[in-house]
């Protein structure tokens, strides 16, 4: 694409030949390649399998987890085959005038420890996976054909959770005049903001690379496009130089999380009179303040951050960017009623914070898992002493202009803040005065599991505002200690479940272990350090001046099976209010009915037992509603109200002597004034008859990265979902799309992701259709079938060729 005059962009994604496995002379551009495999990027190499404990297990003492000696860990990383050496080429034409020009790459994540090559010349590296970064290729292109290699070697032991392979972010080779801005060369603040008028500042870096005067031009557009302020500035330049300019806008618009209002500030870079460069700032006009005693506020009002904790991975997907696949995820985030996000451990992808902006969700970005003392043989530790300012530098300047970006976190959990020794003071500091010198305008914040040691060590007093994990009953404490200090639970909760798995009798967990390797739905499981949300709840809202917090984890994630470390076959996480394919837990609507506006009324468990007729089968009910009575085929089993008073019920309404019985199980919700609100039903169900697909669009956009999301329930000959079936279900597709995933939630799987079928787990299970690239549209044809019975299901979409607005 052309972004303007004078910048060329060409996203590389398609024509790249891969293969495992270290070959000396694979960046030669004579390299015979024929043989390798095709495939697009962004690519991860390891989520097509296959699974097998063997792939990652490592005997490591997890001390995060309690654990007092190595033991073997398994599934830690997914048990996916992630690790290893692997080389990519890409054979790509430049014109003939390329000469004149400036030729850049770029990379927004390559995992990991890459090198990269044009025509046989080594032109850098950069071993941080998580990091975007950019190269020179001037010196080495020539005009018609050049050949780009890669090479990446993804270690052994280098990371907590699953971290992809390859290419597994996206890659664009940039062409520019000799001026031009420079690479996330502008930054955009607005410190001044009132009902009236928004002053906002803009600094630009020129690249120059001979001298010239260069005069640059910017317009400031609303979020409607219209041009509501523009200045000009020239210089004299000899080598890069720096523009700063401010203009103050009338009536702003402001970004905030229900209407994510966002301007652009659009630059134009002239040389004696003519446009040489374009470059687009989108940015937000909103104001931040994090107060000790009033909680975090947005534009002046008072804003709860209802958070959770999100690691990378896209389930079935796995670390492969996709657009379409976080969009989603965001979807059913503030569907909950969430609003904030931390970016656990890591720099995000790009595509989080545009579509963070978009749907107004407030975005902590963290930097590190580990500074200079290790948690894995070979993770950041063994890069933090070269590393560490580069890899922070490049974080912040990327993504210092997105309104979502609240925070830039410096770390987690690092071992630093457990001794004095590992000098955490000094790290802390180091780490701290780099981002204010990059963004002055956002604090810092780290996630602290140990708050005494951060705090003795002088680690949590070396950052604006300390995250407390795991903290909610301690809150107050902290806030004695430190009364200037803002306050918020920065990884709260960690309860435990499997979608659709419940367990009796109902009581609280910690660790518990079931031969079965899954976990019990009633929400009431967690880890030894962890807690049930009810804890976490009540830590926010028994100290009003608490910010919020962010909850472990908004999904479920490849890799850090807790509590069956050493369990196989147990692949993903279990911590996720959503499952890994993207279907709610129980959880889901525990959350949506304390942090939405939304008319929530959910009963837990499901209303199949057949072997638990006439025993104790305790009802849980999620509500916004504070009472409501249950029935089980008509019969009341009395009304119910949450108390405040009492942790048990201050945040579900419970029924503990419920006998089951085959029927209905319906509850009722009464408003304040006694009349009934809301009703619910669930029916017992009968044996698999057949299948409902349902998509979570009617339309996809035929550009081979744009994706539907079509989630499969199991049901009755009336209808109902079964909730314990395993059916087997097949998957065929017509017209231009395909199956790029299958997957189902069950931690316990380790059937391939990238097959045309796959079992239910609990009656359920999702297909991932991805337009055909290169296809001109047209109509989609999905069919499902059951076996063994053999019953048959479609879904029609449409492919539709006319870019991003038919999303």
């Amino acid at each position: 694409m052309t972004n303007g005059l004078g910048r060329v962009i060409t996203t590389l994604k398609d024509g790249w030949k891969f293969e495992r496995g270290d070959m000396p002379d694979a960046a030669s551009p004579d390299f015979d390649d024929s043989q390798w495999e095709c495939v697009r990027v962004p690519h991860d190499w390891a989520i097509t399998g296959p699974f097998d404990r063997e792939n990652d297990i490592d005997v490591v003492a997890i001390t995060e987890d309690g654990d007092t000696a190595a033991r073997p860990q398994t599934g830690r990383t997914g048990g996916l085959p992630h690790v290893g050496k692997a080389w990519y080429r890409l054979k790509c034409d430049l014109p003939e005038d390329i000469s004149t020009r400036r030729v850049r790459i770029e990379f927004d994540g390559v995992m990991s420890h890459s090198k990269v090559y044009c025509n046989g010349h080594y032109v850098d590296s950069w071993p941080f996976g998580y990091a975007s970064f950019a190269f020179d290729l001037t010196p080495h292109v020539k005009p018609g054909e050049n050949t780009l290699a890669v090479f990446v070697d993804n270690k052994p032991h280098a990371s907590r959770w699953y971290p992809g392979a390859g290419i597994y972010r996206h890659v664009r080779l940039v062409t520019l005049a000799p001026v031009h801005v420079a690479h996330w060369g502008t930054c955009v603040t607005t410190p001044d903001i009132d009902e009236t008028s928004a002053t906002v500042k803009f600094r630009a870096e020129i690249a120059c690379d001979s001298t010239t005067k260069v005069e640059l031009e910017t317009t400031f557009m609303d979020p409607d496009g219209n041009a509501v302020a523009s200045i000009t500035d020239s210089q004299d330049l000899s080598a890069d130089g720096v523009f700063e300019q401010q203009v103050t806008l009338a009536n702003p618009m402001l970004w905030s999380i229900d209407e994510p209002q966002r301007y652009c500030a659009r630059s134009l870079v002239k040389v004696d009179g003519e446009v040489v460069d374009r470059y687009d700032t989108p940015f937000g006009i909103r104001s931040l303040l994090f107060s000790p005693d009033d909680g975090f506020q947005l534009n002046g009002e008072r804003v709860p951050l209802n958070g959770v904790c999100m690691h990378h991975d896209l389930g079935p997907l796995g670390a492969a960017v996709n657009r379409a696949a976080i969009a989603r995820q965001l979807t059913l985030l503030k569907e909950m009623g969430c609003n904030a996000i931390r970016t656990s451990h890591n720099p995000p992808a790009p595509e989080l914070l545009e579509l963070a902006d978009e749907f107004g969700i407030l975005i902590i970005e963290e930097a590190f898992d580990e500074w200079r003392e290790k948690k894995c043989d070979n993770g950041y530790h063994t890069l933090f002493d070269e590393w560490a300012e580069k890899d922070l530098r490049a974080m912040i300047r990327r993504d210092r202009n997105h309104p979502c970006v609240i925070m830039w976190s410096l770390g987690n959990e690092v071992r630093e803040q457990h001794k004095e020794e590992y000098d955490g003071r000094g790290v802390t500091k180091f780490l701290h005065d780099i981002a204010h010198d990059e963004d002055p305008t956002r604090p810092t914040t780290g996630g602290f599991n140990n708050p005494w040691g951060a705090i003795d060590n002088g680690v949590a007093g070396n950052v604006d505002v300390p995250g407390w994990n795991y903290q909610p009953r301690y809150y107050n404490r902290h806030r004695l200690r430190h009364p200037e200090w803002p306050v918020y639970g920065s990884e709260t909760s960690s309860c435990t479940s499997s979608r659709g798995e419940y367990y009796f009798p109902v009581e609280d967990e910690k660790d518990v272990k079931r031969d079965s390797l899954h976990i019990s739905s009633y929400d009431l499981s967690s880890p030894g350090w962890a807690c049930c949300p009810d804890v976490s709840f009540a830590g926010v809202d028994d100290n009003p001046y608490v910010l919020g917090e962010f909850v472990w984890t908004g999904f479920d994630y490849l890799g850090e099976p807790t509590p069956y470390n050493t369990e196989w076959p147990s692949r993903s996480s279990y911590f996720g209010i959503i499952d890994l394919c993207g279907i709610p837990k129980s959880r889901f609507y525990l959350y949506q009915s304390r942090w939405a506006d939304k008319e929530t009324l959910h009963l837990v468990p499901h209303w199949t037992w057949p072997e638990r007729e006439g025993e104790t089968t305790p009802v849980h009910c999620y509500t916004s509603w504070k009472t409501v009575e249950l029935f089980v085929n008509g019969v009341s089993q009395g009304k119910r109200s949450k108390h405040f008073k009492s942790m048990t019920n201050r945040y579900r309404v419970m029924w503990s002597g419920v006998k089951y019985a085959p029927g209905e199980l319906k509850a009722v919700a009464y408003d304040d004034e006694g009349n009934v609100a809301k009703e619910t039903l669930i029916c017992t169900a009968g044996a698999p008859a057949g299948l409902h697909l349902e998509a979570d669009r009617e339309s996809i956009v035929a550009d081979g990265d744009d994706m539907a999301f079509v989630t499969i329930t199991v049901v009755d000959d009336k209808g109902n979902m079964c909730p314990r079936a395993d059916n087997l279900v097949r998957f065929t597709v017509e017209g231009p799309a395909y199956i790029a995933a299958v997957g189902n939630g069950d931690q316990t799987s380790v059937d391939p992701f990238t097959v045309d079928w796959r079992k239910a787990f609990n009656g359920k299970c999702v297909v991932y259709l991805r337009s055909t690239p290169g296809a001109s549209g047209g109509h989609i044809t999905l069919k499902a079938e059951m076996a063994p019975q053999g019953q048959t299901s479609t879904i029609d979409l449409m492919a539709m060729c006319r870019g991003k607005e038919a999303r």
